[in-house]
Parts: C-alpha cells; structure tokens; sequence
C-alpha cells in the first residue's frame, strides 16, 4: 500500500485536531446544560467543576491512561506509551491500535483525550448539588487512569471485545455507558438531596433554574458532536466522515421529536426538557452505530432512543428513586446500552465492509451473532465500571466523605465549596435584606 503523501497527512491532521477541538467545546454545553437544569445555588459550582474535570483529564490520560487504553500490551490492558514518551519512528509499535491513523500522536492523543474528558463529564451530572468538590479530584483521576481506559483498550485498543468483533464506532459504550454507569452508582452512594423525595417516596420536581442555558447546552452539545462522531474517521481522506455526520444529525433531529411528542401524550405537556433529553438520548445512541446503519436506520436508533430517554429518566426517578439531577444513566446509560444493541439488528453490509469491524446486523440477514457479541460487550463493560466505580467512591464515602453536611446543601456549594456566588447579586441582595429584616 502506498505511502499517503504529505499534504494527505497534513489534510488528516487538521480534521482530527478540529474536530478533537469540537468535542473539546462540548464541555462549554454540559456546563450550561448542567448549570441550567440545576438550582441557581450551586450554578458557579457546577460550571466550573467541567473546567476543572478537563484539567485533571489532560493531565492523567496524558500520564497513564492514553497508554492503558492505546498502549500495547495485552487483551485487559495496554502497559506501554506512558507519558508518551515514544520516538516518532516507534509510535506505531507502540500504538499498534491506532496505526490505521496517519497522522501524527499528538493528534491522536489530543481526540482521545477529549472523548475521556467527555465520559468524566457525564459521571458529574449523577452526584450534582451535594457531592463535595474532593471527589472530583480523586474520582476524576482514578477514571482518566484506569476505569475510562480498560474499557477502551477492550473495545478500541485492541482488547478482548476488539478481537470478538465488537461494534462501537465513536463511543456509546466507551463513553457514554461507562459516564452513565458510574453517574447512578455515585447518586446511589450520594443519597438524594434534600427535598428531593417525600416520606411516601413520590418525588417533587427540583427545577432547574434556566431553561434556556439548558437548551443553549443541547444544541452545543449537538454542534460538537459532529466532532465527536464524523472525527472518528481519524481522517479527512475517503470522506467517509461526511456519512457519519449525516446519520448523526437525522438520529438527533428523530430523537427530539420524539422525546417531545411523547412526553406531550404521556403527561398532556410538550415537555422542554424531554425534548433536550431526546436529542441528547439520540446522539447517545447513534454513536456507536453512526457509520454502520443506513439513514433509515438512523431515524430508527433516534427514535427509539427518544422513547427510552423519557421513560428511562421517569424509571430511575419514580421507580428505582434514584435522584440524577441530570437524567445521566437515564440518557447516557440506557441510550448508551440501546445504541451499542442497534448495529446488532441493523448494521448493514456494505457498511460494515467500510468499516471493517464485525458482522451484518440481524435484519439484514446477519443472524444473531453481531447481536449477542454487542451485548456481551454490554454486561462486561458495565459490569466492570459499576464494580470499580462502587469501590472507589465507597472508599471516598468511608474516607474524606462524598456528601456536603445538610447546612452546607441548603445554603449552596458556590458559597460553601468555593466562598462565593455564581450570582452575587442575586444572592449577596437577598442576604442583605435578610440580614436587615432580622434588626
């Protein structure tokens, strides 16, 4: 096979960096949409939490986890590229998983990482408005440096589920279900904010405070992920990047309308916030089978993904009474755990040739196979980030504790974690006028 020529390279860099730089930003749309869909109390908490997350991925995947989940090694983990510490003529030996990518390691580094930072976001929206700020910290590092990474090494880094043939393009189960996994293992350990259910075990709706960031957050989250889902390509060359932002967009747009129109039968009101769950239930799940399922395919696994976003959020809330601020396991879980199962029934041929990963899906005459290698893929996956992520939060609980005291809760984490107001003058106002009310 010939060698690709320069400017291939350089076209190749630029895309994968641009859209490393897309997936980047979505940050900016968990912190609105985090922000929005949370009390007014702790909105400077809880955006500056995904400034701080960012960082400590960078560092810690920069560190150990790019090498456990790209290095070379063995089928559970990679065990060499440390620091990225590799000469440029060894950076293929060393990262065998990613030689089908061109362009230089720093590239590649810099997308993984973003995809990393992305997951660890998602397990933020599980424990908002009462974990302490110190769990970010240890929890954040322990899953950019292990937890995240295996999974990735099994699935994309020339693991034990790469070798079965596992069907994951850009992350549904990397990403979305590990974030969504460890959000509802850490709300469980955390416990339900206060107010959240009454003594009989019905829930009351905490609002959040700004509709508006919330569905400003969605549509940034939809932008960037036309970094998260065509990057994946890892190469401008073929264009094939151009199919896979297609499928992605048309699942979104079928998943907010659908999430709409379901909540408007369910409950007898077109609901924002089903809608914004929808769109984000949708690209959950068309990411893992973005470059495998024809376009109707597509407005299938959106669809489907906008019915199982609302009655997922509804299921953990009512009947497990779990309180995600977020809906995380709700939207990343269950449409992580959907999406991976779709190329299982609908990968179509010609695609999967493209790809070059796997079997056809079961109703394009590929049988069961595809299908229940998708879901063993599934159980082992989640299976191992329930289990770690149960042990290092539990150690927290046991040790510096995961949970604000209740006078901490009430008066909100922007002034009890961080001495100040996300809004000072709304707050610092009504203190002063208390204050004056009590002389």
């Amino acid at each position: 096979m010939p060698s690709p020529s320069a400017e291939m390279v350089a076209a190749d860099s630029i895309w994968v960096v641009l859209t490393a730089v897309l997936v980047m930003f979505m940050q900016a749309g968990f912190a609105l949409l985090e922000t929005g869909s949370t009390r007014s109390k702790n909105a400077g908490h809880v955006a500056s939490k995904n400034l701080l997350s960012f960082g400590i991925a960078t560092l810690v995947f920069f560190a150990v986890g790019f090498g456990i989940a790209f290095g070379n090694g063995n089928t559970i983990i990679g065990t060499s590229g440390f620091f990225l510490n590799v000469s440029d003529n060894r950076v293929n030996d060393v990262f065998s998983s990613l030689s089908f990518s061109t362009v230089p390691l720093g590239a590649k580094y810099l997308f993984e990482l973003v995809f990393a930072a992305v997951s660890l976001a998602i397990v933020w929206g599980g424990l908002a408005e009462r974990a302490k700020l110190i769990v970010y910290f240890i929890f954040g590092i322990v899953f950019s440096a292990i937890i995240y990474p295996v999974i990735g090494h099994w699935i994309w880094g020339g693991g034990w589920l790469s070798e079965l043939g596992m069907q994951d393009f850009a992350g549904s189960t990397v990403v979305h279900l590990q974030g969504g996994v460890a959000a509802l293992i850490g709300a469980i350990l955390l416990g339900p904010r206060i107010g959240k259910f009454n003594a009989d075990g019905t829930p009351n709706n905490l609002r959040g405070h700004n509709l508006v960031y919330t569905v400003l957050g969605t549509f940034i989250l939809w932008f960037g992920w036309f970094g998260f889902n065509p990057g994946s390509t890892l190469a401008a060359s073929g264009a094939f990047f151009a199919y896979v932002a297609m499928t992605t967009n048309i699942a979104a747009a079928a998943g907010g309308v659908v999430g709409m129109l379901v909540a408007w039968a369910h409950s007898g009101k077109p609901d924002i916030v089903a809608m914004v769950n929808g769109v984000l239930g949708a690209l959950v799940a068309i990411t893992a089978s973005c470059a495998y399922v024809e376009p109707g395919g597509a407005v299938i696994v959106g669809a489907v993904a906008g019915l199982i976003s609302y009655f997922g959020v509804l299921m953990v809330e009512r009947w497990w009474k779990v309180d995600d601020p977020i809906g995380a396991f709700g939207v990343h879980g269950l449409c992580g755990i959907w999406g991976t199962l779709a190329t299982g029934f609908l990968a179509s041929p010609r695609l999967v040739h493209t790809v070059g990963i796997g079997n056809p899906g079961l109703f394009y005459g590929g049988g069961v196979h595809q299908l229940l290698v998708q879901l063993e893929g599934i159980l082992a996956c989640g299976a191992f980030t329930a289990a770690a992520s149960f042990i290092v939060l539990y150690a927290i609980k046991k040790t510096v504790g995961l949970r604000v005291t209740s006078e901490e809760e009430l008066l909100g984490l922007d002034m009890s974690e961080h001495g100040t107001w996300g809004y000072p003058e709304v707050f610092e106002d009504r203190t002063a006028a208390a204050n004056d009310s009590q002389k």
